[in-house]
C-alpha cells in the first residue's frame, strides 16, 4: 500500500508538471468584416476609442499620429512628427495620447482632442510599442522584456520577462490590452501570443497565417503583420499590418489538438 501511494503521487507530479510545460494552444481566426486601411500608414501603433482609430505609422520623414474612421479608413485628423523622428506605438491614457520613437530615446505626450504636443520624456533603449490596463503602461522594445511604466511619470516601476514553455519570446512588437492579458505581435511572423501580465507565460497563440498575401505589396520583406486594437464595449478584434490596404475584424477559432 505505501508503494502503491508513492507511485500514484509520482505520478500525479509529473503529469502536473507535464501539464504546466504543455505546449500554448494555437487559435485560428475567422474574418467577421474587412475594413480600408491606407497604404501609405506604416503601421507601427494602434488602437481603438469612442468609434475611431488612432494610428502611429513609422519611417523618418514620414511619421504620424492620425486619426482614423474605422468604416472608410478616412483619416480625418493628422500630426505630422518633425522629420528627424521614427515613430512607433502609441497608447491612450486619459485624455493624452502616449508615442514613443525608435531609437530617439524620446517619446512625445499630446492632447487627444486637439493632438497639441504637451511634453516629452525619455527613456533607455528603443521604443516599439505600447498599451495599457487601469493602473501601468506596458512597453515592448523589441526584446522579451515588456516595460511597466507609471503612466503620470512615464518611467519604468517593473519589468516582465515573456516565456513560452520556459523560453524566452524575442520581437515583441505592437500591444493591445484584451481582457486581461497582453496580446503581442512577434515582428516577422503571422502570430500574436496571447501574455498573462502577472506572469510573463504565453497563454496561447493566435496564428493568422493566410490573412493577407504580403507578397502582393510593394515590400514584403517590411510591409508585416503589426497592429492589434480592441474595442472592448463590443466585444471587437481588429488586426492590420504595414502599408496594409485592409484592416480586418476577427474573431478567435479554437484548433483541435
Amino acid at each position: 500500500m505505501i508503494r502503491w501511494h508513492f507511485w500514484a503521487a509520482a505520478f500525479c507530479a509529473l503529469a502536473a508538471t507535464a501539464a504546466a510545460h504543455a505546449a500554448a494552444p494555437v487559435y485560428g481566426y475567422r474574418v467577421v468584416k474587412v475594413y480600408p486601411h491606407d497604404t501609405s500608414a506604416y503601421t507601427e501603433g494602434l488602437f481603438y476609442k469612442d468609434g475611431y482609430l488612432y494610428e502611429s505609422t513609422g519611417e523618418a520623414g514620414d511619421s504620424t499620429v492620425r486619426k482614423v474612421e474605422l468604416e472608410s479608413g478616412k483619416v480625418v485628423q493628422r500630426h505630422d512628427l518633425p522629420s528627424q523622428y521614427f515613430g512607433e506605438g502609441i497608447v491612450d491614457w486619459g485624455s493624452q495620447i502616449v508615442q514613443l520613437t525608435w531609437k530617439d530615446q524620446l517619446g512625445f505626450v499630446y492632447d487627444m482632442a486637439s493632438f497639441k504636443q504637451q511634453r516629452t520624456f525619455n527613456y533607455p533603449g528603443e521604443g516599439w510599442a505600447l498599451t495599457h490596463d487601469d493602473k501601468h503602461l506596458y512597453m515592448s522594445d523589441g526584446s522579451a522584456v515588456l516595460r511597466v511604466l507609471d503612466p503620470h511619470t512615464l518611467t519604468a516601476v517593473g519589468s516582465i520577462l515573456v516565456t513560452d514553455d520556459g523560453r524566452p519570446v524575442v520581437n515583441l512588437n505592437e500591444l493591445e490590452w484584451v481582457k486581461g492579458e497582453i496580446y503581442a505581435n512577434v515582428w516577422l511572423t503571422n502570430r500574436i501570443a496571447r501574455i498573462d501580465p502577472t506572469t510573463g507565460h504565453v497563454t496561447g497563440w493566435i496564428d493568422l497565417t493566410g490573412l493577407f498575401d504580403v507578397s502582393t505589396l510593394p515590400d514584403p520583406g517590411n510591409d508585416v503583420l503589426n497592429g492589434i486594437a480592441y474595442d472592448a464595449k463590443r466585444d471587437r478584434l481588429f488586426v492590420t499590418g504595414k502599408r496594409w490596404p485592409k484592416l480586418f475584424e476577427i474573431t478567435l477559432v479554437p484548433r483541435s489538438p
